[in-house]
């Protein structure tokens, strides 16, 4: 991932509406939601819905598939792991990145 893009990703998940929005469609899984589910289970209008859906979707956060008369909306996991493996790349100084019990250092060893 681009510094851009992991920006841009961000930015979008910046907002309470979005990131509630992208967390409610990260626990849907790959079956996703409508955007009739996604404002009845967060309590948002559609109007103001359908504005951070497109705002998530710019940031490649999202998806979004057609099925009959419904759009269906998922989270991009590929570009979630994609910003998370961007954000720790360089964690711990290279060393894998487990539980370490209180008091010891993430360079010392297991």
């Amino acid at each position: 991932m681009e510094e851009n893009d992991a920006v841009r990703a961000l930015l979008a998940l910046a907002q309470a509406v979005r990131l509630r929005v992208f967390r409610a469609l990260v626990v849907a899984g790959p079956e996703g939601m409508t955007p009739g589910a996604l404002t009845q289970a967060l309590d948002v209008p559609a109007t103001s819905l359908s504005f951070h859906l497109k705002e998530l979707a710019h940031a490649g956060l999202v998806t979004q598939e057609r099925q009959g008369r419904h759009l269906i909306y998922r989270a991009a996991f590929d570009r979630m792991n994609g910003l998370m493996a961007y954000l720790t790349e360089n964690c711990c100084q290279g060393q894998p990145c487990l539980p370490r019990p209180l008091g010891v250092p993430c360079s010392s060893p297991s």
